[in-house]
């Protein structure tokens, strides 16, 4: 099989090279602006990079397209602050170079595995959020927080009318924060735009207070990203057809904490870390930032985002194991080693 990846160096797709090249004998097309997560396999055999960016790559992604079995653009800015600061790059990046993608997988007639995003639920009331049958709820339009969810949720639309009207074969995954290394770049840290267990991190190494927006109280699913992988190669693999025409939710329910549970976690991890010992960094302390005040006035929270895993579970046993204390360990010390580097 020959699987193309665009933004194969960035957290997911880093992490799918990973496990593609280790246990598989596929073939990989790769497409990112660095590869500083999968300089280990430059020189593979089975690992074609090509250095570029996706906004100015048509015609090779078009010929890309063509030449592979299976296509997964993972390109996509998934940062919450730069929904609020830059909304117009999230809709030019996430929706405008993604749906010429997908037109290339209708022309070309080719299978393409599209991340969706927990995000399309929005404001949903359900206890647990089904791919089919729940709501996606979103705010109003001077909350351009939600420009990501829509732009997304337009896609998953786009691909499903696709998929019935044109023939194309397609699956929809939704991750449901992702964790574990090579999440972020502690540079985006260090300008406060990253994701919250990287931004946290980057707090704790630098001996500045973590910041809860809004007393911290919102709850998320964490899934670790080796338990993410697993369900995300289970779908590639497509065993008897179980993923055409399906959207699937990949996270973990078991994983449910708050903000600020998430907080207190990593400062009693980082209370007994050898690189915290070593250099008398502070143990990490809490302060309460407004949202409005944090991420600007378009900023707008959910307070609750479950995933309900039954179809993934019902079509490929998919049943994430690892829990949130040694997701988060195996995060943490991959961005002090990241920290380290740098200096």
């Amino acid at each position: 099989m020959k699987v193309l990846i665009l933004g194969v160096n960035g957290f997911i797709g880093s992490h799918l090279a990973n496990r593609i090249l280790s246990t598989t004998n596929w073939e990989i097309h790769g497409m990112d602006l660095a590869t500083n997560k999968v300089d280990e396999h430059i020189g593979n055999p089975r690992f074609n990079f090509f250095h570029a960016d996706m906004m100015k790559s048509s015609e090779w992604i078009e010929y890309q397209v063509d030449n592979c079995d299976v296509v997964l653009p993972l390109v996509a800015i998934a940062t919450p602050k730069t929904y609020v600061t830059d909304p117009l790059r999230i809709f030019e990046l996430d929706f405008e170079a993604n749906i010429k993608v997908v037109k290339n997988c209708v022309s070309h007639k080719k299978r393409i595995l599209f991340p969706s995003t927990s995000e399309v639920y929005g404001m949903c009331e359900d206890e647990e959020f089904d791919e089919e049958t729940s709501s996606l709820v979103t705010g109003p339009i001077p909350m351009s927080r939600w420009i990501y969810s829509a732009s997304k949720q337009l896609l998953d639309r786009v691909i499903w009318a696709y998929g019935i009207h044109k023939g194309l074969k397609f699956t929809l995954f939704r991750p449901f924060n992702w964790v574990g290394p090579r999440l972020d770049s502690l540079k985006a840290a260090k300008e406060g735009s990253s994701r919250l267990v990287t931004q946290f991190t980057w707090n704790l190494i630098t001996g500045t207070p973590l910041n809860l927006v809004d007393g911290g109280h919102a709850q998320r699913c964490f899934c670790d990203v080796d338990d993410a992988i697993d369900g995300l190669m289970s779908i590639i693999q497509n065993q008897d057809g179980k993923a055409d025409g399906k959207i699937f939710n990949i996270g973990n329910p078991n994983n449910c904490y708050s903000v600020r549970e998430i907080a207190e976690m990593m400062i009693e991890i980082w209370r007994t870390h050898p690189f915290r010992s070593k250099r008398g960094i502070p143990e990490g302390r809490l302060v309460e930032a407004r949202s409005s005040d944090y991420y600007g006035s378009g900023y707008q929270d959910v307070m609750r985002r479950v995933p309900s895993i039954k179809r993934m579970q019902t079509a490929f046993g998919f049943n994430p194991k690892i829990d949130m204390v040694e997701s988060l360990k195996k995060t943490m010390d991959s961005l002090v080693d990241d920290y380290l580097s740098m200096k």
